[in-house]
């Protein structure tokens, strides 16, 4: 059986997302590059959103005695080479371990610039993971060049490819988008990215040199393949998009997979959480987080399921399933936990995790 469209991730959720992140919300809006250190030899790396508005996530760095070991590498190979950059004043070590905390392109395409620069690297990833950076990012480099064209037509039809109507904002988001290509597309005809090299199951624990560093895949939740990264003698965890703060990004993925996995991410001994996107939480203020996050999946869930058991999981049900969700669940309470008063995270919250969290598990119900 074929999946249902909204089990893929379309263009139209790409750009959907795309202009979203362009509008709103400090978790996939980030207008500064930024370095924080959380402790001796461990540091962050926040970017700043590439011309083409798409956001860029975080990159955490652990220096040990003998090597180095980075989680993600940006969405711009010109970002990662500016992080290389970053690390050869920090230590002269070598970057020996590269982690994917999952496949999504923000995270991965400046692979190549690492692999590049340090010899002996071994870029680490969960097996599926692995499966979806090399299956996904030939496709990726070969349509983003022609993706002005597409574009063009949304702006000339004024609704995107799934019907929805193009507002004025959006309209002009997407103008920008395409006034800001020409220096991605540069970037891409020239690294083309990596696949990588090493994968695992539940874990791969990489020994910096009296520094431990521990790669865990929990469960499914964002992606099939998400893994996390655990400093335990820091009690550091990052935790790709698993956690985004404030607002999550929750676009597709398996949201009846991401309660269990939050809740088992949540039994880590983690004092400081380094989200995909977003600033850093420390104890307390991001076990509540990323609780609240649990909560919100739970909610929406539990009823997503009771409503696909009484009407069906039919694709062509979808809008009718989706607007009983909408009356059972209150989404204007979960908007106010999240983005609280700040007008461009409730406007976040509206235009991305909202519909998304409702259509992922929709998508899942198609499986169980």
């Amino acid at each position: 059986m074929n999946n249902p469209p909204f089990l893929r991730l379309t263009f139209a959720a790409v750009l959907a997302f795309t202009a979203a992140a362009l509008l709103y919300a400090d978790s996939s809006k980030t207008t500064a590059r930024s370095v924080s250190q959380l402790a001796e030899g461990i540091y962050v790396i926040r970017h700043p959103d590439a011309p083409d508005g798409f956001p860029q996530g975080n990159t955490t760095v652990v220096i040990g005695d003998e090597s180095v070991l980075v989680v993600d590498s940006c969405y711009l190979p010109s970002s990662a080479r500016e992080d290389i950059a970053q690390i050869r004043q920090w230590t002269t070590k070598p970057v020996r371990y590269l982690v994917n905390t999952h496949w999504h392109y923000d995270h991965q395409l400046g692979n190549g610039e690492y692999a590049a620069a340090f010899p002996g690297l071994d870029l680490i990833a969960h097996t599926e993971t692995r499966n979806q950076i090399r299956g996904y990012n030939p496709g990726w480099f070969e349509r983003y060049p022609k993706l002005g064209t597409r574009y063009q037509q949304i702006l000339e039809a004024g609704k995107l490819s799934n019907g929805t109507p193009l507002t004025d904002g959006l309209r002009e988001q997407i103008k920008q988008i395409m006034a800001n290509r020409g220096p991605v597309v540069e970037e891409f005809k020239s690294s083309p990215g990596r696949v990588p090299n090493v994968t695992f199951e539940h874990e791969f624990v990489a020994d910096l040199g009296h520094r431990e560093v521990r790669v865990l895949h929990l469960g499914r939740g964002n992606t099939a393949g998400d893994a996390v990264v655990f400093v335990p003698t820091e009690h550091i965890l990052a935790t790709g998009d698993l956690f985004d703060s404030p607002v999550p990004y929750i676009g597709s993925g398996y949201p009846f997979d991401q309660v269990v996995t939050l809740e088992k991410l949540l039994q880590l001994d983690a004092a400081a959480f380094i989200p995909g996107h977003g600033d850093v939480l420390r104890g307390d203020a991001g076990r509540a987080h990323i609780a609240l996050l649990r909560d919100f999946l739970q909610d929406v869930t539990t009823q997503v399921s009771a409503i696909v058991h009484r009407m069906g999981n039919n694709p062509a049900d979808y809008d009718k399933v989706r607007a009983e969700v909408e009356k059972a669940v209150n989404f204007d309470a979960w908007r106010q936990k999240f983005a609280g008063d700040d007008k461009v995270d409730r406007d976040f919250f509206d235009s991305f995790p909202h519909p998304g969290v409702v259509q992922a598990a929709f998508a899942q119900t198609w499986v169980r």
